[in-house]
């Protein structure tokens, strides 16, 4: 145990005093917050980012003629030409389109607009929203209905709060800081894994291509040099994250002073996000981190063991992060939207997909069931799969020259100690 205690102290105390890792605390607090400034900044002035665009409108149909109107960098016109002669001034002009709407402009992809570059979303969008209200308005005046009577109706927009009954009362359900909350944990999850993950399999190729490894193996057995090395790096991860969490509640709350406005945005989401239950949600973070990290770093390891060098690892990656990928990818696609379906469940299950599937589901309130069961398969999952990498890594980290696969992978497996 106490030679375990010393590679831990050693893989810790390295890393921990490089330059880079104490430049690396500081700078992405401050680049996470000049980063959400730039995109406010950007989203508010959105508008003038794009340039004038203009549509010449050819209608065979008649229904839309002198109708359109004119919006931000969008101006239209009404072409004189044929369709053929007004594609010929294209060539020379990149900021007008042609839109071109013929006589049977109802059937599916008949309208058309031509431009020399591809016609922007925005562009496509506002055409779009603005022939269906035309054409909308032509059928209620074809059925003798007063369009003027239901222009004056106004419309009533009607705000939805959810709210959730517990036993301690009801309280503000917070649907989109939930989503946000569970989204940016699992994202933060699926790169730490790799991040980490990756530093000790790099360190186990470093050591086996020196030959320092030679060295260390005659004083500790290669199990406990693999387990030292991975709790080693993942106390180095929680650093990291602990420091970057204290940061940026400290950059957030002094911005929220500075700003001192009753409806500045960051004391609006300072409210927010106290209704949110952060003690649960960041202990279910830590655990599915050093869960996940102790599952997926022991295959890193098994892997670095196994090659003479970081570029044969490929063949081995894939398949080790293919259930993760596939996680993060429906996370954030699918997963939150239906965060109590049997796909979210069976994924929060799984030890391969837990550690992302579970924390997009955490702020949801999931069953405290499946919770206990996930976690309980979590362990489970990182105690086998840390058997298995062990008995990989004894073999493969005193092979050298010999180009792995998985059947010589199986063999190491099966070898006797």
């Amino acid at each position: 145990m106490n030679k375990v205690l010393l590679i831990i102290q050693r893989e810790y105390l390295t890393r921990v005093r490089k330059k880079s890792f104490i430049i690396m605390i500081f700078v992405v607090p401050l680049l996470i917050l000049a980063m959400g400034f730039v995109v406010a900044m950007v989203a508010k002035d959105s508008d003038k980012l794009s340039s004038l665009q203009t549509v010449n409108v050819i209608d065979k149909s008649g229904d839309f003629a002198n109708k359109f109107h004119d919006v931000t960098n969008v101006k239209f016109t009404y072409a004189l030409t044929d369709l053929k002669s007004s594609k010929q001034l294209l060539k020379d002009s990149e900021g007008i389109s042609i839109l071109y709407i013929p006589a049977n402009y109802t059937q599916k992809d008949s309208v058309q607009i031509f431009s020399k570059k591809k016609a922007s979303i925005p562009l496509s969008e506002e055409i779009e929203k603005q022939m269906s209200d035309i054409a909308f308005s032509n059928n209620l005046i074809r059925h003798h209905i007063d369009t003027a009577l239901l222009r004056s109706i106004k419309r009533t927009n009607i705000s939805l709060n959810a709210i959730e009954i517990s036993d301690k009362g009801d309280k503000n359900a917070n649907i989109g800081p939930n989503i946000l909350i569970g989204i940016a944990c699992a994202i933060l999850i699926y790169i730490s894994l790799f991040i980490y993950g990756g530093q000790v399999m790099r360190g186990v190729i470093e050591e086996k291509t020196n030959r320092i490894i030679e060295v260390v193996i005659s004083s500790v057995k290669p199990f406990q040099l693999m387990l030292g090395k991975i709790i080693g790096v993942g106390l180095v991860g929680l650093t990291q994250f602990g420091a970057w969490i204290i940061l940026s509640v400290i950059s957030t709350k002094i911005a929220g002073h500075a700003l001192n406005s009753p409806t500045s945005p960051v004391i609006n989401a300072l409210a927010v996000l106290q209704t949110i239950p952060f003690g649960y949600i960041m202990g279910c973070f830590i655990f599915y981190f050093l869960s996940g990290y102790l599952l997926y770093a022991a295959l890193f390891a098994a892997v670095g063991s196994a090659v003479d060098s970081e570029t044969e690892t490929q063949q081995f990656m894939f398949p080790i992060t293919m259930p993760l990928l596939f996680t993060y990818i429906l996370s954030v696609s699918v997963l939150f939207r239906a965060p109590d379906s049997p796909l979210a469940v069976w994924l929060s299950m799984i030890p391969f997909t837990a550690p992302v599937a579970m924390m997009v589901r955490i702020p949801f309130d999931p069953p405290g069931w499946q919770v206990a069961l996930s976690m309980s398969l979590m362990v489970i999952g990182f105690l086998c799969t840390t058997y298995v990498a062990a008995r990989i890594y004894r073999v493969g980290v005193l092979m050298y020259g010999k180009k792995a696969s998985y059947k010589e992978l199986a063999k190491w497996f099966f070898y006797k100690e």
